[in-house]
């Protein structure tokens, strides 16, 4: 997301305040004076904070507010600390930090403690920096004043203190009397020029040892004395309720222990996995439907499209909302269109290598969670209700996850919510672990919305866009948000991509609508967002115009972003069309397609290489160019430009879940088809140089691929391709 889940409670000034001593010596390294204020008298992080903690021999472990699954995020924030704080690289170690939203979210999702919106390094990056300067800071003054020295003559370098007089120490043997010296007030960042650790190729993970050997502990690992595991019998569709239910059968099922009707469906709880499966299986539920979602999928899709052609009118409550608007909005309707197309997006499954799962412990009102959380505040503040205590008691132990993609923070913290009605009605603080199956999150989880866009639009003289109508219908992914959420009037996440896009900036006229119907199919945010569809819709939309102009697309685009001042757009551009050799011919049989979108503050531009096999595209060769802002580990970010870039090419090929009569028709990868390794392009990433603060990295990769896919198919045969998955369109 681009916007953070929570506004924020503090200013970034406050955000970022250096020093201040707690009761008991701790120093709240990089928090705000309410956040000390609140947790001052009841933690003790010790003398550096709650970001870092140093060891007697020297060893450096930067405490991450944020998860880890998969993304990498660990390795640069670490980096960022070691940097300021001039650490011995090889030296430093990453932990995950305990839930405390008051310490830990005070610049985090505005306030939240969670990681989403490729947010991890750019929420940080100002915290940890101060967090390792002020660390070094202490330690340069116990030098000093060990050695009796000037401050201002004592070096660092790799977790060495030195004098020039030949004195030196390591972090270890000064660590007594830094933990002595008040934290300065103010502290002196480096110039990024002068980095030595960030921007270079030995920031590369901490964690792929324990990852590659299996010694790594994630949540379906968890073995806790006297454990219980738990399945759950969900509705086949989406909004229907338990009506009845008869246990006997699976109560006979060896090793399970208990059935228990929870709000979402029915928990079997048994000693192991299988005999939970088995025993759930044996069920027989009945299913109270009348509330439930009975449509098709194309069912939905049909009024939605009803819907933006004015054939059918918003419901009570719903209304068109305008998110972009210049000049005489009738003018967008009328006049010849250049172009005049409508596009169709499907629900998409996350499908995360590791389905959902946790293991919950709750005794009275007092409950501890350890799992992948990825939303802790959230998950505390769910749990918190259940439970009948205040968020701050609840517990979260937060492990790696195996990928989220979105899909492991929603504001009912579903599956979380699930374990802890189980663990409660087991009692006794007896531990139970959840367990998803992959058809489980497959059919009862959380989509990537359904959507519908139509746009038209005129051209003047040169071939340019003139008037700009734009409407999109889908559902919200922030409807039944808790209050006090961003946004206003409008739900952002459907629009981002499309509002302020340079494009519209370019066009005098403009009418751009959202219309948000509600359907019975749970929706969330998926990798990049609202990017998923509206950076398709621009770039697929731009390329139309550009080759009924006869103009080459790359050109036309250039002069566009001229026209919007979209600087960073034509520097990525540049570098893509540059390093792909857009102006010599393609390699035989090949056809080049470009697309360029910023998300998440970061601009990316792709082009791809793409030839028809069989009747479908086969992609080659993926050329990226990003602009991040400044560099934390360039091989992280070519991992990311190469992961995502496969995620949003196995959604836009394949990817599709479908309903019949409310029911969801897949069920595993079986049905729901991903691309596979032999399928993969080959990617090369390139990036822009930049001095602005970083920006995302995790998401901006996986929506410009589409596009440039359609864009270069659209080369091939001059058709464009108006639905997703390509394999059906």
């Amino acid at each position: 997301m681009n916007k953070p889940l929570f506004p924020k409670a503090v200013t970034r000034r406050d955000a970022l305040v250096v020093g201040a001593t707690l009761t008991g010596g701790a120093l709240l390294v990089g928090c705000s004076p309410a956040d000390m204020l609140s947790v001052g008298a009841k933690k003790d992080f010790g003398a550096f904070g709650p970001f870092i903690r140093i060891a007697a021999d020297g060893t450096v472990t930067v405490v991450s507010k944020h998860i880890e699954f998969g993304q990498g995020n660990h390795a640069g924030l670490a980096a960022i600390v070691a940097e300021e704080l001039d650490a011995d690289w090889a030296k430093v170690r990453v932990e995950q930090a305990p839930a405390i939203a008051n310490v830990y979210g005070n610049a985090g999702m505005g306030g939240t403690q969670g990681t989403g919106g490729s947010s991890a390094i750019s929420n940080s990056w100002e915290q940890l920096r101060r967090a390792g300067a002020s660390a070094r800071a202490m330690f340069v003054q116990a030098a000093a004043g060990k050695w009796n020295v000037p401050a201002g003559e004592v070096r660092v370098q790799n977790g060495l203190v030195s004098h020039a007089s030949g004195k030196q120490a390591h972090f270890g043997e000064l660590l007594e009397d830094a933990a002595k010296v008040k934290p300065p007030a103010e502290v002196t960042l480096k110039d990024p020029k002068t980095f030595t650790l960030i921007g270079t190729d030995r920031v590369r993970r901490k964690d792929s040892v324990a990852k590659s050997t299996g010694t790594a502990r994630y949540t379906q690992d968890v073995r806790l004395p006297n454990m219980l595991v738990a399945m759950v019998a969900h509705p086949p569709k989406f909004g229907a309720k338990v009506k009845s239910f008869d246990a006997a059968a699976a109560k006979k099922v060896p090793g399970v222990v208990a059935v228990h009707q929870i709000p979402t469906g029915v928990a079997v709880v048994a000693n192991d996995t299988w005999a939970a499966r088995q025993g759930r299986d044996a069920l027989q539920v009945t299913w109270d439907e009348s509330a439930a979602e009975t449509r098709s999928s194309a069912a939905i899709l049909a009024s939605f499209k009803d819907l933006a052609a004015g054939k059918a009118q918003p419901a009570e409550g719903a209304k068109w909302q305008g998110f972009d608007s210049k000049g005489d909005a009738a003018r967008a309707a009328g006049g010849t269109a250049a172009v005049e197309v409508a596009y169709d997006f499907p629900y998409l499954a996350h499908a995360t290598m590791e389905p959902m799962n946790c293991v919950a412990v709750v005794k009275g009102n007092s409950a501890r969670l350890v799992f992948g959380s990825q939303t802790q505040t959230l998950d505390q503040l769910n749990t918190a209700k259940i439970v009948g205590n205040l968020p701050g008691a609840i517990q979260i132990e937060t492990l790696p996850a195996g990928g989220s993609f979105g899909r492991r923070a929603n504001f009912q913290s579903d599956y979380v919510a699930e374990c802890v009605q189980i663990a409660k009605k087991v009692g006794g603080g007896r531990p139970v672990k959840l367990v998803w199956t992959r058809e489980d999150d497959m059919r009862a989880g959380y989509y990537r919305p359904l959507v519908h866009h139509t746009v038209r639009v005129t051209t003047d003289a040169d071939g340019f866009p003139a008037t700009w109508r734009h409407r999109i219908v889908t559902q919200s992914i922030m409807k039944g948000a808790p209050p006090g959420m961003p946004g206003g009037d409008i739900d952002f996440t459907a629009v981002e991509g499309a509002m302020g896009s340079p494009y519209l900036k370019a066009t005098p006229v403009v009418d751009a609508q959202l219309l948000t119907p509600d359907a019975g199919v749970p929706v969330l945010w998926w990798r990049s967002v609202g990017a998923t569809h509206t950076a398709y819709v621009m770039e697929h939309t731009i390329d139309q115009l550009a080759r009924k102009a006869g103009k080459d697309p790359v050109e036309y685009r250039r002069a566009l972003y001229v026209k919007a001042g979209a600087n960073r757009h034509l520097a990525v551009l540049n570098t893509a069309a540059e390093k792909a050799g857009w102006t010599t011919p393609a390699p035989a049989g090949w056809t080049r397609g470009v697309a360029v979108h910023e998300s998440f503050g970061s601009v990316v531009a792709q082009i791809a290489e793409v030839q028809l096999e069989n009747g479908a595209p086969k992609v080659g060769r993926v050329v990226t160019a990003i602009d991040c802002g400044i560099v934390i580990s360039p091989d992280q970010i070519a991992a990311q430009m190469e992961g995502g870039t496969c995620y949003g090419l196995s959604g836009a090929m394949f990817g599709e879940i479908t309903l019949t009569d409310g029911a969801v028709d897949q069920a595993n990868f079986d049905t729901y088809r991903v691309l596979r390794n032999s399928e993969a392009p080959t990617v090369e990433t390139y990036i822009v140089p930049s001095t602005n603060p970083p920006s995302g990295v995790g998401e901006p990769g996986t929506p410009v691929i589409g596009p440039a896919v359609a864009n270069a198919l659209l080369a091939i045969n001059g058709q464009p391709v108006l639905s997703q998955p390509f394999v059906k369109a």
